[in-house]
This record gives C-alpha cells, sequence and structure tokens, in this order.
C-alpha cells in the first residue's frame, strides 16, 4: 500500500496534499545536508517515543522542566544530546531557551545540524498529529536509503536569533525567499539549512497556507474562511502552548 493513502476515511484526503507528504517522507529516508537517511529516521523514532517518555512527561509537568533530573532512554544509535533535543523540541518547545540551546552546542551538536534535526520533528510531529486528528494511525517510518550529507553550509549570519539565519537582501537569501521583503520568522530560523525551509513551504502550501501568503490577512484556502482558519489554528496553537 502507498505512504499516505488514507483508505477507508470518509473525508477525501487531496492527493496535492498526499503527495507533498510523500515526498516529505522520500526526504526523511534519504541523506540530508548533515545527518544520513538512517540518522534522520533514527531522530524521527526517538520524536515517537517522546510521547511515552517518562522523563518528558514529568519535565512537562514540572514548574520548570529544569527541575527533573534525568535521562532519556538509551538510543542504540544517536548521542543523548540528539536524543534530548528531538524529545525537548517535540514534547516541550513553549519553554526552550538560549541556555538550553547552548547547552546542546556544547554537547557536540553543531548549530546546522541542530536546524536539520529541527525540520526533522517538526515534520514527523505535523503529520503524526494530522493522522490523530483523523483517528488513523501513523504512518510507517520508511526504510532509511544510503548516502553521505552533502555537508554545504550557506553564508549565514547571526541577527538576533539563537542560530544563524540568511540575510533577506544576500544572494543566498533572495534565491530562497524569492526576494519577499517580509519572511515569517518559523521559515528565515531554519534557512541555514535551505532544504528544511523548502519542505516546511511545500507542507505549509498543503496544510495551511502557501508561506508568502501567511502574512496576508485575506488570504485563505479550500473551503474555511481566513477567519475559521485562524480560530482553528489559535485553538490549536493555545492547546500546544505554542510560544507565538
Amino acid at each position: 500500500m502507498p505512504a499516505f493513502d488514507y483508505v477507508g476515511l470518509p473525508l477525501p484526503i487531496p492527493e496535492t496534499m498526499r503527495g507533498a507528504q510523500r515526498r516529505a517522507w522520500e526526504r526523511l529516508a534519504a541523506a540530508g545536508v548533515w545527518w544520513t537517511g538512517a540518522e534522520k529516521v533514527a531522530i524521527a523514532a526517538e520524536v515517537r517515543a517522546a510521547r511515552a517518555c517518562s522523563l518528558c512527561q514529568e519535565r512537562k509537568a514540572a514548574l520548570s522542566p529544569h527541575a527533573v533530573a534525568g535521562e532519556h532512554a538509551a538510543s542504540e544509535t544517536l548521542p543523548a544530546a540528539v536524543v534530548e533535543a528531538a524529545h525537548r523540541i517535540a514534547t516541550d518547545p513553549g519553554r526552550l531557551t538560549r541556555a538550553w540551546y547552548e547547552k546542546m552546542l556544547a554537547a557536540g551538536l553543531s548549530d546546522a545540524h541542530y536546524i536539520e534535526l529541527l525540520s526533522v520533528v517538526v515534520t514527523v510531529v505535523n503529520l503524526d498529529a494530522l493522522h490523530r486528528a483523523l483517528g488513523v494511525a501513523p504512518e510507517r517510518l520508511p526504510a532509511p536509503r544510503a548516502g553521505e550529507p552533502s555537508r554545504e553550509r550557506p553564508r549565514a549570519a547571526q541577527e538576533g536569533a539563537w542560530v544563524p539565519m540568511l540575510a533577506l537582501d544576500s544572494a543566498e537569501g533572495r534565491a530562497l525567499f524569492e526576494g519577499r521583503p517580509r519572511v515569517p520568522n518559523v521559515a528565515r530560523a531554519l534557512s541555514l539549512v535551505p532544504d528544511a525551509v523548502r519542505q516546511l513551504n511545500e507542507l505549509s502550501n498543503v496544510h495551511y497556507l502557501p508561506m508568502d501568503q501567511v502574512m496576508d490577512p485575506h488570504a485563505h484556502m479550500r473551503h474555511l474562511t481566513r477567519a475559521q482558519m485562524e480560530l482553528v489554528a489559535g485553538r490549536v496553537s493555545a492547546l500546544n502552548e505554542c510560544f507565538y
């Protein structure tokens, strides 16, 4: 059975959406810019494991996550810092701090590795949440494909965020963001790994809005008005304790 087939659902899932999801899964299985395909699939598995992680649950319930000591269940393939980053971003993103991020860097994660890891977490959380909302089992993780990361780092700069980002007026920034003078921070924050921005754009296009329309209050898609879309998005964000 093809991935993201959604057999038996009473509501039709557009082929454009299923196609974007399949391409996201294909990219997950392939070597990226900083992680191999096997490492990315292992990170995806940790994102799913985080939902049942007792340490994550205790930290989430605590007044401060730093009040709870402990270790996540050992991973056979990933360093402890990678497991910690995948679990914390997946389960408690609203309370991440710059000090925590810098601790991840001190533990061996580069800023670019962190951004590509973040992209994997966002992809898996996004698609798994949709499956739960539809009442279907999560998509089976893909088999990793062989290959080595390209390790191509663009000329990003520190501009006030935790991570370096492409300047919008740079040649690389103009190419990635198609010359737009304003870009949502969630996209700019991934620009140290341009492929992560492209994946976010493709999934946003089918699940929400094209990135260039996010800041337009009149933009809408399909059968929902923009007001209805934002009501649903705002409620979901509140339940997820989204930073924004």
